[in-house]
């Protein structure tokens, strides 16, 4: 599937979830089997399976906010962005530097469903 994302307001129609950290989407994705149907999110069963959601990824010095497609293949980056610089300092604070993938904080889910959907 290709995607043209030039904005926030473009994933507007894509079925984010936003409950999926980026734990979970490796295991349910990349160690089938390990979860089981009464989890909030059922057992992929074929490579078609796909979710939509977003991370903060801290590996660089600057955070950056990206939109991930995942299925049992491939991880694609749909949109990349930064964070604004409020919600760049809260993140920073809260994980103390540390470096990874993390779920967006509720303030930055916040933002993002106000810029998507408004």
């Amino acid at each position: 599937m290709t995607l043209e994302i030039k904005n926030l307001k473009d994933v507007a129609s894509l079925n984010i979830d936003w409950n999926l950290a980026p734990e979970d989407a490796v295991t349910l994705y990349l160690e089938w089997g390990n979860n089981n149907w009464h989890a909030e999110h059922a057992p992929v069963r074929s490579k078609d399976d796909f979710a939509t959601y977003f991370v903060v990824d801290s590996w660089e010095e600057k955070p950056t906010l990206r939109l991930v497609r995942r299925n049992s293949e491939q991880a694609v980056d749909l949109f990349t962005t930064e964070l604004p610089k409020d919600l760049e300092e809260e993140f920073k604070k809260e994980h103390e530097g540390l470096k990874g993938l993390y779920s967006p904080s509720e303030s930055i889910k916040d933002w993002l469903k106000q810029e998507i959907y408004a």
